[in-house]
C-alpha cells in the first residue's frame, strides 16, 4: 500500500449548501486517491451537514475521508484537530466553501518534491461570486471575501507577507514544532469574530527559520455568496482582523499596542486618499467599502 503524502483538512460549519462541492473537487483530484486522505472536522453545524457528509462519505467507499467533531468552537481548535488526526508528512487547509482545481493536489505534492527548504507555501484563491462581483469591490477590500494572487510566478513570500488560511499547506512537522493554531485566536468567540490566526501562525512558522513559497498553479475557487457582501458580513470581518491583532499585540506588550494602533491610524488615512483617487477615476462605488474597511478594522483594535 502507497504511503498518504497529504491530508487536506477541511473545517465546516454550517455549510450544507456547498460541502459537497469542496469534497467533490477532492475526489476528481488528477493524483491517485492512495496519495491523499481528507480530514472534514465539523465545528458544531446545527443545519444538516454533519448527516450530508456522513451519506456522502458511504456512498464513496473508495474515497479516504475521515469525518470528526470538534465541539469548541473556532477554526483554529478545529484545524489542530484535523492536523492531529492526519497521518502524512503534509498538511493541506481548505474551507468548506471552497473548490479545488483538479490539478490541485499533485501540484502540491510536486511543488515540495522541487522545493526541498519549504516548510510552507499557498496558492491563489479566486472568488466565485455568486450572482456576481458587486461594482463596490476592489483590490483592497477583496481579502475580506478570500480573494489572493500574490503575482504570476513561484516566489518566496516576503517577510510579513503570508498564504490565506482556504488555501495554505504547511510540513506537519512544522505544525507541531510551532504548536500549530494559536487558540487564543479561534476565529470566532460566540458572537464575535477574533481573526488573525493564519497571520499568526505563518509569522511564527517564519521565526523558525521556516521559508514559505507561493504557487499561483495551486488553485482553488472560493465561494462569495450574498450574504458576504452584507454591510454585516465585512463589518464582522474586517473588525475581526483588528480584535486578533489587539490580542496579538497585547500578548507582546502596551508598546507593541501602540505602535499597532498608530499602523492602523495611518492606514486609515491612506483610504482616505485612495477613496478620493478612486472618486477622481469615476469610481465612487468603491470609495466608502476601503474607508469602512479600515475603521471597521480600528474598532476591532480598540475592542468595539
Amino acid at each position: 500500500m502507497q504511503q498518504v503524502k497529504i491530508s487536506v483538512i477541511i473545517c465546516s460549519y454550517n455549510r450544507q449548501e456547498y460541502i459537497i462541492q469542496a469534497l467533490e473537487s477532492l475526489y476528481h483530484q488528477s493524483l491517485p486517491k492512495s496519495l491523499y486522505q481528507v480530514i472534514v472536522v465539523d465545528n458544531n453545524s446545527s443545519d444538516n451537514t454533519p448527516q450530508i457528509c456522513r451519506d456522502y462519505i458511504a456512498s464513496h467507499p473508495d474515497y479516504n475521508i475521515i469525518y470528526l467533531t470538534e465541539t469548541r468552537q473556532g477554526a483554529s481548535y478545529a484545524r489542530n484537530t484535523g492536523a492531529a488526526a492526519s497521518v502524512a508528512p503534509l498538511l493541506a487547509f481548505m474551507d468548506d466553501d471552497a473548490i479545488a482545481h483538479p490539478h490541485f493536489l499533485e501540484r502540491i505534492i510536486q511543488f515540495f518534491e522541487s522545493h526541498n527548504d519549504a516548510t510552507g507555501m499557498g496558492g491563489r484563491i479566486i472568488p466565485k461570486y455568486i450572482p456576481e462581483e458587486p461594482k463596490w469591490m476592489s483590490h483592497f477590500v477583496a481579502s475580506l471575501v478570500g480573494n489572493f494572487d500574490y503575482g504570476p510566478q513561484v516566489v518566496p513570500f516576503k517577510a510579513g507577507k503570508y498564504p490565506l488560511e482556504s488555501n495554505m499547506v504547511v510540513l506537519k512537522k512544522a505544525f507541531d514544532q510551532i504548536g500549530g493554531f494559536n487558540t487564543d485566536l479561534p476565529g470566532v468567540a460566540g458572537t464575535l469574530r477574533i481573526g488573525g490566526e493564519g497571520k499568526d501562525f505563518f509569522l511564527k512558522l517564519q521565526l523558525a527559520a521556516g521559508k514559505i513559497y507561493y504557487d499561483p498553479s495551486v488553485v482553488v475557487e472560493h465561494v462569495v455568496e450574498t450574504n458576504k457582501l452584507t454591510r454585516e458580513y465585512m463589518y464582522r470581518v474586517a473588525s475581526g482582523i483588528g480584535r486578533g491583532e489587539r490580542v496579538r499585540m497585547l500578548a507582546k506588550g502596551r508598546y507593541a499596542y501602540f505602535n499597532k494602533v498608530l499602523e492602523y491610524l495611518f492606514k486609515l488615512g491612506a483610504s482616505l486618499v485612495l477613496a478620493v483617487i478612486y472618486v477622481l477615476q469615476g469610481n465612487p462605488a468603491k470609495a466608502m467599502p476601503v474607508i469602512r474597511f479600515r475603521i471597521d478594522a480600528l474598532k476591532g483594535l480598540f475592542n468595539r
